[in-house]
């Protein structure tokens, strides 16, 4: 009994075996379209799918507002810390105390591209970039501070 299952095994390995080769010379043989990127030459005339997710990026407009309120449901929502968001109290003009970011903290080193924190995103202040080239000798490159110097919330934003 063990010997037929044995034997039996070792043909379905050389039929599945043939399968595929059959395939890849089929591929080989007709060439319809060509599937493989030539990159990096093809540098300047890549295009990403849309679909594809390479950085979450903290959008501003040209005034450098963002609509970003320190709300934390991404980093809530990020299961793995990748998010670290670092508020402050900022004195509105009728004197009231109003919650903005400080710092936008994100370690690009832990993030899984899992689009967790744009969906949790209650004002699509952030969304995923289509940057790939991430690689750097220094570990400490890859956290990076989303806001820009100076930037403020966008008006009507709550």
């Amino acid at each position: 009994m063990f010997i037929v299952n044995y034997i039996k095994e070792v043909f379905g390995a050389i039929k599945s075996l043939l399968i595929g080769m059959r395939r890849t010379g089929y591929y080989f043989t007709h060439h319809k379209e060509i599937i493989t990127e030539q990159y990096p030459d093809n540098r300047n005339t890549l295009v990403m799918a849309d679909r594809f997710k390479g950085e979450v990026v903290l959008t501003h407009d040209e005034q450098n507002e963002h609509a970003c309120t320190g709300c934390t449901a991404c980093e809530l929502a990020c299961p793995n810390a990748t998010i670290k968001i670092v508020t402050k109290f900022d004195i509105t003009p009728e004197g009231k105390k109003k919650k903005a970011i400080d710092k936008f903290v994100y370690h690009l080193e832990l993030c899984t591209m899992c689009n967790l924190c744009i969906v949790a995103c209650p004002t699509d202040a952030i969304k995923m970039a289509q940057t790939f080239e991430h690689s750097v000798y220094d570990r400490n490159e890859l956290i990076k501070i989303l806001n820009k110097p100076d930037s403020k919330i966008r008006a009507g934003i709550e």
